[in-house]
């Protein structure tokens, strides 16, 4: 299969880079997807790469020895009590790792704001030649594909390209006619996983909570997959499938394995390419 697959970070959150890196290799990925900016979430593990020399040091070590590529790193947020000019410095070590991509979102309904603040995102990436991939979340500021859009329209930068995450995609109702209308070149990776049909409110606990621990196994959900990304360009995939079910049952390692062998028989069994 010639279609190129990363391990996100939060398919198996928590794991130190080193062994989500060995574990993406094991697996058979050909890239991975690593936050060394973090969320502050509560319980949170702190991989700030760029601001340990000695983690650094150990994950390029670790890409050199498992024979596998940083691709993007996350997560370039938008929101009033970030500042966007904090993530330079994850920029420019993940650049110096040979990452390709950035992760972004926006968490502000104040369009004036955030499209200035997301080119300046923008602008410090292309600093070291990173690209900006833009996800519209359900649950978020930019919330739709027309969102995204206006977004990249609107700031022009010629390293900005939209993310589509397959599940918030379905669960902002976005329809597969309006993916195909949009221009192959704007597209960046994107986001794998399946999930249930059902689409709740968005003040219903699972929303956030299948987004964040009950993602399903591509084939096993509801969500439209093979036209979905049939109406993308073949872009590099990386899954993100969190499953806190599976990762108690399966491990890490065994859950990591289960997304990427999943995702590669329901491309098969499609005629995806």
């Amino acid at each position: 299969m010639s279609r190129k697959f990363s391990l996100a970070y939060l398919t198996i959150p928590g794991t130190n880079p080193v062994d989500q890196i060995r574990i993406a290799a094991e697996a058979g990925y050909d890239f991975v997807s690593l936050r060394p900016i973090p969320m502050h979430l509560p319980n949170e593990p702190l991989f700030q790469f760029d601001k340990d020399k000695n983690l650094f040091n150990d994950i390029r070590k670790s890409l050199s020895e498992n024979n596998i590529r940083l691709m993007d790193i996350e997560l370039a947020r938008v929101r009033e009590d970030l500042k966007v000019e904090d993530y330079e410095s994850a920029f420019s070590a993940a650049a110096e790792l040979g990452a390709t991509d950035v992760l972004s979102s926006i968490w502000s309904k104040d369009k004036d704001y955030y499209y200035r603040e997301f080119a300046k995102i923008c602008d410090l990436a292309a600093k070291y030649s990173l690209r900006v991939n833009l996800e519209f979340v359900t649950f978020a500021g930019v919330t739709n594909l027309v969102e995204a859009l206006d977004v990249l329209n609107k700031v022009e930068r010629p390293n900005a390209y939209l993310m589509v995450d397959t599940l918030h995609a379905h669960r902002s109702r976005v329809t597969v006619d309006e993916i195909a209308k949009v221009e192959p070149s704007k597209f960046g990776f994107i986001h794998l996983c399946d999930g249930p049909g059902p689409i709740p409110a968005l003040d219903d606990p699972s929303m956030t909570g299948v987004a964040r621990e009950g993602r399903l196994y591509p084939g096993e959900g509801e969500i439209d997959l093979k036209s979905m990304l049939a109406a993308m360009p073949p872009n590099p995939i990386s899954i993100e499938l969190p499953n806190s079910k599976e990762m108690a049952l399966r491990g890490a390692s065994g859950h990591a394995s289960q997304c990427l062998i999943k995702a590669k028989q329901y491309f098969a069994e499609n005629g995806i390419q």
